[in-house]
């Protein structure tokens, strides 16, 4: 694979006036022959995350069509699981609906933060929560917490890939977290059978975070994007690209994944957070640079032979 950089195509600069940093975890949802709507998560003052989403004309993608203005879907109720942060991780539509899979936010004492997975619908101009609780959340089996995941429907059957932290460590007197890609599935979406199993697990003893995967079934051969932290001198996020004939257990192959840091700007001190979609025959990845998505996200085509 050769993906061609087009550019930073949102700045976090870009936001409304309550909101003030940050334009993460970008989603796609394809509107029509040339449009295409990007949701993204941002922060407030309190550091808290919220859901936007912009329209960008993919052949003139520096150029935004129309903006939420106001966010989408917000933190939950006090004392609930998404109380200081709702950040979008995946987009299903199905019979007509429109869902958001997202990433509900604790703040914690002994650890930085817990997470788990809710779902939301779409109801006119914003997402509703479906549940005050989340559908995917740590277990006795997965007693840290759940996150990032991607959700495609075949068949009968719904199938997830989310990432699953194993341990927290400590290095420097710091909690430092440990996590990878697990799969699961589901005859409705909500509720999910887990049985443990790894779709992708680390490759050494430098790598300590496999995030935010992104699947695509091509013709019965699953592809997987996601980001990865960290390889030997390098601390910061990178791609990863693994390849499965079951859509469960993956092959790396980070070496054929044909997109790096720039040597300087907006991308130049790390690349993460991808989402990978196909469009008037191409193959278009957005993804986030430096700080997280500080200096927001940008848009590459993959290079056909």
């Amino acid at each position: 694979m050769r993906w061609k950089k087009l550019g930073n195509i949102f700045s976090a600069q870009n936001l409304p006036d309550n909101l003030v940093s940050h334009a993460s975890v970008p989603v796609v949802e394809i509107l029509d022959s040339y449009l295409i709507r990007v949701y993204f998560s941002s922060r407030d003052k309190k550091q808290r995350s919220h859901v936007l989403f912009i329209d960008v004309d993919i052949q003139n993608p520096q150029k935004i069509r129309n903006n939420s203005k106001i966010p989408v879907l917000s933190p939950g109720e006090l004392g609930c699981f998404d109380d200081c942060g709702a950040m979008g991780t995946c987009l299903l539509q199905k019979d007509n609906e429109k869902y958001l899979y997202y990433i509900g936010w604790n703040l914690c004492s002994t650890v930085p933060f817990r997470n788990s997975i809710g779902l939301a619908v779409w109801d006119k101009n914003s997402f509703k929560r479906c549940f005050k609780g989340p559908i995917l959340d740590r277990t006795k089996d997965e007693p840290h917490f759940v996150a990032s995941n991607h959700v495609l429907f075949e068949k009968t059957k719904f199938k997830m890939w989310y990432l699953s932290c194993v341990k927290w460590d400590v290095l420097e007197s710091k909690p430092i977290h440990r996590y990878h890609i697990k799969y699961a599935e589901s005859k409705d979406g909500i509720t999910w059978k887990r049985n443990g199993l790894v779709s992708v697990d680390f490759q050494d003893e430098y790598e300590f975070a496999i995030s935010v995967p992104r699947v695509i079934n091509d013709d019965g051969f699953y592809k997987m994007w996601f980001s990865s932290r960290a390889r030997k001198n390098i601390n910061t996020y990178r791609l990863g690209y693994a390849e499965s004939t079951d859509g469960i257990s993956f092959k790396r192959m980070d070496e054929k994944i044909g997109i790096d840091v720039s040597e300087s700007g907006w991308d130049s001190e790390m690349i993460c957070y991808p989402f990978v979609f196909d469009h008037n025959g191409n193959r278009y990845m957005l993804y986030n640079g430096n700080g997280y998505g500080k200096t927001g996200f940008g848009l590459a085509v993959l290079e056909q032979d």
